[in-house]
């Protein structure tokens, strides 16, 4: 139950905490922007278009859900915040500007890799009995987690820059090729997915480092990708599909005490279950490797 308490904390703050918006930056440049697009020949029909989808987005966007990172980060219930009331009235509502939107975003993301490496090592200290691991250290969690963060973020850079132009190169050539490409990466999507997954796993599990974690990472999935692919999306359908269950009570009614609680037990306990498929695997994984090995020497011999 304590493992529970960081995005118990967490969700709890995004709910009746500050918001922390950029409306007000956006109100101030919106005139100039529209002009330049109408300079620019954009139709005023599209013009319009981008308008209404900013009325129905930026205002309701809390900047601190910047705190829930991703690969590794504290689960949290981003809330729909339709309306600004909560149980105990209007939040207080903070505006960023031009000079401090970087600094927010810099200072945010940071503090939600250090409480998201501190999380997943708390729920794997819980998941995995000691007689398996002491423990990584917290600064060298926080230090990994950094470092993966990063890496995570230049790889899918790297590989979706690509993909995007050549989806959208292939949409103005001909849309059911386009189909058939979105339908590909769909299903090679878990060659992806599925490393990206467990790459964390191997830092808190086995304490390596980065890259050692992400090759164990790979070479699990290599020998396990149906199972391990059927875990990941029972996973994420868990995860994500409960939240419709937890968003249920409105924001101004305690009943969403309900709702937080809810998502931060599941999405804690799915997150333990996944460093205990980890452990299981791997162990499983070593030992086929140590059985092929006396095959392989009596073959060369």
């Amino acid at each position: 139950m304590t493992a529970i308490l960081i995005p118990l904390l967490l969700n709890l703050f995004f709910w009746l905490g500050p918001r922390l918006r950029m409306d007000t930056l956006f109100n101030s440049i919106k005139n100039d922007v529209v002009m330049i697009w109408q300079r620019g020949g954009v139709p005023a029909q599209d013009i319009q278009g981008f308008l209404d989808l900013y009325e129905r987005t930026i205002p309701h966007i809390n900047l601190f859900w910047i705190l829930r990172t991703l690969p590794i980060g504290i689960s949290s219930l981003l809330l729909p915040q339709e309306s600004s009331a909560t149980p105990l009235g209007v939040p207080t509502i903070l505006q960023v500007s031009g000079l401090s939107l970087p600094a927010w975003i810099f200072l945010l993301t940071l503090l939600g890799w250090i409480g998201g490496g501190l999380y997943f090592r708390s729920v794997a200290w819980i998941a995995i009995p000691a007689t398996d691991q002491t423990g990584i250290r917290s600064s060298s969690a926080i230090l990994q987690t950094i470092l993966i963060s990063i890496f995570c973020i230049l790889f899918l850079i790297m590989v979706g820059f690509p993909l995007f132009t050549i989806l959208f190169l292939v949409l103005q050539w001909n849309a059911f090729l386009a189909n058939l490409f979105v339908l590909f990466l769909s299903l090679a999507s878990m060659w992806l997915i599925v490393p990206i997954f467990f790459w964390p796993h191997g830092v808190f599990v086995k304490k390596q480092n980065v890259i050692t974690s992400i090759l164990s990472s790979i070479q699990l999935t290599r020998f396990t990708l149906p199972t391990s692919s059927m875990f990941v999306l029972a996973f994420f359908l868990l995860s994500f599909g409960l939240n419709y269950l937890w968003n249920i009570p409105p924001e101004d009614s305690w009943m969403t005490l309900i709702g937080i609680f809810g998502h931060s037990f599941v999405t804690t306990a799915l997150l333990a279950g996944s460093f205990i498929y980890y452990r299981d695997m791997s162990v499983w994984l070593q030992s086929v490797i140590e059985k092929l090995r006396p095959n392989n020497a009596v073959k060369q011999a």
